[in-house]
């Protein structure tokens, strides 16, 4: 009986010490992740900042005159110094560690924002847009690295989700605060945000995969303590980082070069061409110039109502691609999502040709608003965060790290050439004329769907190579589920 007692008694010490182990892991987790995910909310205000802020700038009393011409170049600064801060932040990354690259944009993120607070002139707007996108283009790379470094598989679907979540609400806190401050305290606001964030990133360590890289193996130990909590036996994980890394260290990477050789052209293709149709939607257009829209659109509705209407269904929408995203397969959500974009565009454009030929379209003034947001949900349910998604799956093991690079570097370009022409198209075509062109572009995006693109749902990421590649031996294992992937990037264009 004593006996018994005793081992029932060590048995519920046992529990308590998993349960509080538990606990920690949780929190430590919790707390590295919502802290990165912080600068995830400034790159949300920062992308959608240009929306309400450029109407403002040619308000009656305002020290500024935007031209057009000048107001495309402010919109689209951003993602073309965000195009240069991806290329930057690689190196930076390996050379400082992930957390000190996340951290060293927050300074700057605050400069920028007092850079356009205290403009005297449109120079210095595109100089804060400039560094405000360096440091974007930073953090798209170094968020996703972090994360996928520091948070487990077994909550990375729920952590994973963060970043998107603080993203969007960083934007919808910039198209609510617009609404009610005009151009020069939006910025002072903007300012504000990076200091929650800025403080946070002093309690949470650096990644044990770095500081082994580094051999720094007594840090990595502490750090990855500090990941899973006190109680946690991280011995068997330390040793396969340990492991990992000396693999890595003795295996030949291929250069850019070999990425468009035979047996990797077909999966880098199809993730480039995902990029490529995600941003020609005109995602970005709709977010940096939904105030200009609603504006030019006459609608019933206040244009600045409607952009906190469009950041609220933006926020929820994520959490509807989370739930979506692993049941239905990819296919079928991308399908969704092209034939809900193309119609929407089409429709958008439809409105825009009968209002400029002179119909009277007041009675539809709701039309704008409906369009838009259908737009935002068929563009969260597929092409927002699938083609993050498949660019993990397809690409093969050996080259994902480079490939993964190109393809980024390429969705940033396409972002700058959409911000950038956009308010050409509206002025060469007309606001149905560009609308009519995306939802045509969303269309063959539909056709490129059907004929190029596999479907890796339920697959393992061995048969996925093996089928692209026709490549690879091996038993097959199952696939983890990636869809924390799909959100690790915090901008308009993962929304």
């Amino acid at each position: 009986m004593v006996l018994l007692r005793t081992d029932t008694h060590r048995h519920i010490r046992v529990v308590r010490q998993e349960n509080q182990a538990k606990s920690t892991l949780n929190a430590s987790q919790v707390l590295a992740s919502l802290t990165v995910s912080l600068c995830s909310m400034v790159v949300g205000f920062a992308s959608a900042y240009t929306s309400p802020a450029l109407p403002s700038m040619n308000s009656p009393g305002s020290p500024l005159s935007v031209s057009e011409e000048e107001g495309s170049w402010i919109g689209s600064l951003m993602p073309l110094a965000a195009l240069i801060g991806g290329m930057a932040g690689g190196p930076l990354i390996e050379s400082i560690g992930r957390k000190t690259t996340i951290l060293a944009t927050g300074i700057p993120f605050i400069i920028s924002f007092i850079l356009i607070a205290m403009a005297v002139n449109v120079q210095m707007v595109m100089a804060g847009r400039a560094i405000a996108g360096f440091c974007v283009g930073i953090a798209s790379l170094g968020l996703p690295v972090y994360l996928g470094e520091t948070v487990q598989p077994q909550v990375r679907g729920t952590l994973g989700l963060l970043p998107t979540t603080l993203g969007n609400s960083g934007i919808l806190l910039c198209f609510i605060a617009g609404k009610y401050l005009n151009w020069q305290m939006l910025a002072i606001l903007g300012a504000c945000i990076p200091i929650p964030f800025l403080v946070c990133m002093l309690l949470i360590p650096e990644t044990p995969q770095w500081y082994i890289s580094r051999n720094k193996n007594k840090k990595a130990k502490k750090a990855l303590q500090w990941l899973r909590g006190k109680n946690a036996d991280v011995t068997q994980e330390f040793s396969e980082i340990e492991k990992a890394n000396h693999v890595g260290k003795n295996e030949e990477m291929p250069g850019y070069l070999s990425l468009f050789s035979k047996m990797y052209s077909k999966p880098l293709l199809i993730s480039m061409g995902l990029m490529l149709f995600q941003q020609l939607s005109g995602i970005n257009a709709v977010i940096f110039y939904t105030v200009k829209i609603f504006k030019e659109a006459g609608s019933t509705i206040d244009e600045n109502l409607c952009t906190i209407i469009v950041g609220i269904v933006n926020f929820l929408s994520t959490f509807i691609a989370t739930g979506l995203i692993d049941k239905l397969g990819r296919k079928i959500l991308l399908y969704a999502s092209s034939a809900t974009m193309a119609v929407t565009l089409i429709t958008l454009g439809t409105f825009f040709n009968y209002k400029n030929s002179g119909a009277d379209v007041s009675q539809y003034g709701w039309l704008p608003l409906a369009s838009f947001v259908f737009f935002i949900i068929g563009f969260a349910i597929g092409f927002g965060p699938i083609p993050w998604l498949m660019m993990g799956e397809i690409l093969p093991a050996k080259i994902r790290g480079t490939a993964a690079s190109l393809a980024t570097a390429f969705n940033w370009a396409c972002t700058f050439l959409v911000t950038k022409t956009f308010s050409d198209l509206l002025r060469i075509f007309g606001a149905d004329g560009a609308f009519w062109l995306f939802g045509g572009i969303c269309l063959l995006g539909l056709v490129f769907i059907i004929f190029c693109v596999p479907e890796t749902q339920g697959k393992s990421l061995e048969d996925i190579e093996r089928n692209l590649t026709g490549v690879g031996k091996g038993p097959v294992r199952q696939v983890r589920r990636m869809s924390s992937i799909a959100h690790l990037k915090p901008l308009p264009m993962a929304i």
